[in-house]
């Protein structure tokens, strides 16, 4: 059988969808998790946004911010109290803004977009939110309730 090339490229054109909907759809399954896995998720991109604080250079070849986890799990993260929650939203929405001064810092290849960055005040927000979670494991990681998974 001879198949033409726009036949091919229309069969793997397919294949590659078909891939990226299951992997979405495995994506999207894996987003209801359990208080302590959010937690924990929570905790490792807080770990990483300190460890980028702490070697904060205002130059083009800055690293951005993690906040993926925040973003998929903050309405369903009532259990952690709403002093927590104001603290973790307020951190996570500061390096949201971060990330984008350093995207338009890189596009106008200007680090003058950079001097806005409070680098202290989001350290600050991320050792109370870090402080917070940890407090949160140390009390609920035993509790059986916490290890159904949200809906």
């Amino acid at each position: 059988m001879d198949l033409s090339n726009t036949t091919i490229n229309i069969l793997i054109a397919l294949g590659i969808a078909f891939l990226i909907g299951i992997n979405l759809f495995l994506k999207s399954r894996h987003q209801a998790r359990t208080p302590a896995e959010m937690v924990s998720s929570l905790l490792s991109e807080i770990n990483h946004n300190q460890k980028l604080v702490e070697d904060f250079q205002f130059h083009l070849n800055v690293k951005k911010f993690k906040t993926e986890s925040w973003k998929i799990n903050k309405t369903k993260a009532d259990f952690l109290g709403q002093s927590l929650l104001t603290t973790l939203d307020t951190a996570f929405g500061m390096a949201e803004g971060f990330n984008r001064d350093i995207d338009t810092a890189k596009k106008y290849k200007s680090t003058s977009y950079l001097a806005a960055i409070s680098i202290d005040k989001l350290k600050e927000l991320l050792a109370q939110s870090k402080q917070g979670l940890e407090k949160w494991l140390q009390e609920n990681a035993e509790k059986p309730q916490l290890a159904r998974r949200q809906g």
